[in-house]
C-alpha cells in the first residue's frame, strides 16, 4: 500500500513597510530565522511590499494583471498561511500594506494570519488590531498570539539578528508559529475536502 506524502506547508511572510531607513527587513530576517528553526520542513516565502511594482490605483485588475502581478497573486494564492510584519504609523498600519491586501481577495480566503509588529510604546499592537478587522473581512482566521517589539530601534538586534530579549521574543514567536501551524493544517485539510465559498 502506497501513501501520498503530505506536502509541506507554505507560509508567506509579508513585510509591510516601505519607508526609507525602515527596520522591517531586520525584524523579518529575525522572524524568518526563528520560523525556519522552528519548522524546518515548512516553505517560507518572504514578500517585501517595497520591492513590488503594484498599480497606483485599484483597477478591475483581475483581467489586467501584468506578468509580475500575476506571479504575486500566485504567491499569495499558493500560501497556506501568512505572517504580516507591520510597524504602527499613527495608530494604524502602512498604506502600502493595505493596498497589497486590497488588490487580492479570494487568494486570502480560509487561511490563517499571524502578526509580528513593532513601534513605540504600543509595539505596533494598535496596527495589528486594525489588521484583524481587515483580514476578517477577507474570510481569514487571525491567530491570537503574536510577536511585538516595543520602542524598537536597530539596537534591539545584534549583528547576527537575534533580538536582545531573546527568551521573550523567541518564546512569543514559538507560540505564534505553533498556532499558525495548527490552523494552517486544519484549514488546508478543510479546503481540500470542501472548497470554501
Amino acid at each position: 500500500m502506497t501513501t501520498t506524502a503530505t506536502p509541506p506547508l507554505r507560509v508567506a511572510i509579508i513585510i509591510g513597510s516601505i519607508r526609507e531607513g525602515r527596520i522591517a527587513p531586520t525584524v523579518a530576517d529575525w522572524f524568518t530565522a526563528q520560523a525556519k528553526n522552528h519548522a524546518p520542513a515548512t516553505d517560507f516565502d518572504v514578500i517585501d511590499v517595497a520591492a513590488l511594482n503594484l498599480p497606483e490605483v485599484h483597477p478591475s485588475w483581475n483581467s489586467h494583471r501584468t506578468p509580475e502581478q500575476t506571479e504575486l497573486a500566485a504567491r499569495i494564492q499558493n500560501a497556506d498561511a501568512y505572517v504580516i510584519i507591520t510597524p504602527e504609523y499613527n495608530h494604524s498600519f502602512p498604506a502600502h500594506l493595505k493596498h497589497l491586501i486590497d488588490l487580492h481577495h479570494t487568494e486570502w480566503q480560509a487561511k490563517p494570519v499571524g502578526f509580528v509588529s513593532y513601534g513605540g510604546v504600543a509595539g505596533g499592537l494598535r496596527a495589528v488590531e486594525q489588521l484583524r478587522l481587515v483580514f476578517a473581512e477577507l474570510h481569514c482566521t487571525t491567530v491570537r498570539d503574536g510577536v511585538s517589539f516595543h520602542r524598537v530601534t536597530p539596537d534591539h538586534f545584534a549583528e547576527d539578528g537575534p533580538a536582545h530579549d531573546v527568551d521573550g521574543a523567541a518564546g512569543a514567536a514559538k507560540v505564534l508559529l505553533d498556532q499558525l501551524d495548527w490552523w494552517a493544517h486544519a484549514l488546508r485539510t478543510a479546503r481540500a475536502e470542501r472548497p470554501y465559498r
